[in-house]
């Protein structure tokens, strides 16, 4: 495999409760890996003495594992993508939705690791992990179907990007901890699982070649 490019991303330091959750989640997506001829790849982070943190696909000295990703982190134009499950229903709901596929892949690795069956602790169901008022709100009978809480999910991406202004951490932080949440705070809410999850799916995108930034939305 050829050496890829190195991601840049400057973030604020985090906190040892958020570094914890964030090696658990890496393990986690490991314990969930979606098939034996996918192409798992890590991404490792480097934090500085200023507390800047430098991203990369390669185990360099001082490096921790942030998490394990499906994709190779290089420029979206050397990116080398491997298949998705559900990649041809990402890329038409999103392009019906005006909303970026890569988020919305970020955004299923993130959630289910493509995993159409997940069911969580306190209820959220399908790749998208609806809550089943938000597959109510969203005309999702059957949030099991693939296609169905790919389509829920995405138009309530799309409803976030347009409440919060294409604001990313916002968008996001109100998808795990809804938008009242983050209303409530005036941005990303307090909250470890939050703030972990926000930098997790951030990861992702930019490592398929997504910017930094606003979301713009194309209407139909």
């Amino acid at each position: 495999m050829n050496r890829l490019s190195e991601l840049l991303i400057q973030m604020t330091p985090l906190s040892p409760t958020v570094r914890a959750l964030l090696r658990a989640s890496a393990v986690a997506l490991v314990l969930t890996a979606l098939s034996a001829t996918s192409a798992l790849a890590q991404i490792y982070v480097v934090v500085a003495a200023d507390g800047s943190r430098r991203f990369t696909n390669e185990p360099v000295e001082g490096a921790e594992v942030f998490l394990e990703t499906r994709y190779s982190l290089a420029p979206a134009s050397v990116l080398s993508r491997a298949a998705v499950p559900f990649q041809r229903q990402i890329a038409d709901v999103s392009m019906r939705q005006g909303v970026d596929a890569r988020l919305v892949e970020a955004v299923i690795a993130t959630e289910s690791a493509f995993d159409p069956r997940a069911l969580s602790t306190k209820g959220a169901q399908g790749l998208m992990q609806l809550m089943p008022d938000t597959a109510d709100r969203f005309g999702v009978a059957n949030p099991w179907d693939p296609e169905q809480n790919i389509a829920g999910g995405t138009a309530y991406l799309r409803w976030l990007i347009e409440e919060f202004n294409g604001d990313q951490r916002r968008v996001l932080a109100a998808y795990n901890a809804g938008e009242g949440a983050v209303t409530r705070y005036g941005g990303v809410p307090p909250y470890p699982e939050t703030r972990g999850y926000v930098d997790r799916v951030l990861a992702y995108y930019r490592g398929l070649g997504g910017g930094k930034s606003a979301w713009g939305l194309h209407l139909p």
